[in-house]
């Protein structure tokens, strides 16, 4: 309640249309179960509809992370990610590795009992994945922004983040389509949101260095990210999450802290 406290008035601030006194009414609803495999990452929806304006929240707990993705045996992550399906040349790659899994999976193994796990299973599939994404970026110039839809969605929001050991709540605005920050008819924000630029190309994707788990992804636009592979459970799976966070993100994200009092 402190952390959620601390943003309340920097978001009242940032959207005056939420605090103009008018006859209409101001609703504020969970988003729905499955908006985010729809491509909406928003938690909280507020909306007056007198107007036809909405803006939403995206709330985390003490963690960054962009989301939660998975490669898997069956899992086709182009299809899912940028909407291409993912090439034969991949599937081939892939394949023996999680062959192996699978066979693992059989005899009940636990992941402690792979032997070199990073360089004969994160290595190579992360490989696979780079190349992957490399190849689809090719034949579709327009992969960078999928891609970016994918993880921060389809909507514009405003993304808080509780950090309790900092005592501190942090405010990111996410306004690709310039919905974000509208004035009412009495005010206009004293603070200024900008309109965001989604990135149109891959300049690099590469291992981190000295890592052999985690990948970093570099866009023009003042896009990073990081992709770090692991397994899920202790028990082998024919399945990893990718654990994806931003390494960098473009100066039109609006950043403000708000301290706890």
């Amino acid at each position: 309640m402190v952390s959620a406290d601390a943003a309340v008035e920097t978001i009242l601030e940032l959207e005056p249309l939420m605090t103009e006194n008018t006859n209409d009414e101001l609703t504020l609803e969970f988003q729905k179960d499955g908006a985010g495999t729809e491509g909406d990452v928003r938690d909280i929806v507020i909306k007056r509809d007198n107007i036809s304006w909405e803006i939403g929240l995206s709330i985390k707990h003490n963690h960054e992370a962009i989301k939660h993705s998975r490669l898997s045996h069956r899992l086709d992550f182009g299809m899912e990610w940028f909407g291409n399906p993912c090439s034969d040349e991949y599937w081939k790659a892939v394949k023996p590795i999680f062959d192996r899994l699978l066979a693992e999976k059989a005899k009940c193994a636990k992941w402690s009992d792979i032997i070199d796990k990073e360089n004969t299973v994160y290595v190579p599939l992360l490989q696979a994945f780079m190349d992957e994404v490399n190849r689809a970026s090719k034949r579709d110039s327009s992969i960078p922004v999928k891609m970016i839809e994918y993880l921060i969605g389809m909507e514009d929001y405003y993304k808080i983040v509780s950090h309790d050991k900092k005592r501190l709540t942090m405010i990111h605005s996410f306004n690709v389509h310039d919905t974000l920050n509208k004035p009412s008819k009495v005010k206009v924000s004293a603070i200024s949101v900008p309109v965001v630029k989604l990135p149109t190309e891959i300049v690099m994707l590469k291992f981190k260095t000295g890592s052999a788990n985690t990948v970093e992804m570099y866009m023009n636009n003042g896009w990073q990210l990081s992709f770090r592979i692991h397994n899920a459970s202790s028990r082998v799976e024919p399945s990893l999450k990718l654990d994806i966070q931003f390494v960098g993100m473009p100066a039109s994200i609006l950043a403000v802290e708000c301290l706890w009092k």
